[in-house]
């Protein structure tokens, strides 16, 4: 097997594919690799075993090993996730994540350890360290069951 590299800067790109990449201060439209290393960075779609993101911007990042450095994502999603000092407002992880000094969104994993976190809602089975979060399980079932209500009660009214 022939393993790939790719080294690209400073370019306007569409879709990139291979085994190594490593892209800086560039825009890319879809980039799938083995490992892809990313500096300053926009993305709409990043998809990779192992991704390291520093000082970037993506919508979409599935990997198997997801590492973000100063970078903001839409939607990650990993089976080991670090995010370190970044915004994620929809982060999801098989395994174990970690978070350090960020904010996140909706955070869901198997067991979540962070570092002077902020989130909005954390699903796991196992929190470990210091997390501010808005809404627990029972705050958020209630929020639940308001909306619903006031929904099902606008519905109603529509109707006649």
């Amino acid at each position: 097997m022939i393993k790939e590299e790719k080294a690209l800067e400073e370019r306007d790109l569409g879709i990139i594919e291979g085994e190594f990449i490593t892209i800086s201060q560039s825009t890319v439209r879809n980039v799938e690799g083995g490992h892809v290393e990313m500096q300053q960075v926009g993305a709409l779609s990043i998809d990779g075993e192992r991704i390291e993101s520093t000082q970037c911007a993506s919508f979409f990042l599935r990997g198997a090993e997801v590492d973000l450095n100063q970078s903001i994502s839409g939607v990650t999603f990993g089976d080991h996730t670090t995010i370190n000092s970044s915004v994620a407002p929809v982060s999801l992880s098989r395994g174990e994540m970690y978070v350090s000094r960020s904010a996140a969104g909706v955070i869901g994993a198997g067991n979540v350890r962070a570092e002077n976190t902020a989130a909005l809602l954390v699903l796991a089975n196992r929190v470990e360290g210091e997390m501010t979060t808005l809404l627990d399980w029972k705050s958020a079932a209630a929020l639940g069951a308001v909306a619903g209500g006031l929904w099902g009660l606008f519905r109603l009214f529509r109707k006649k």
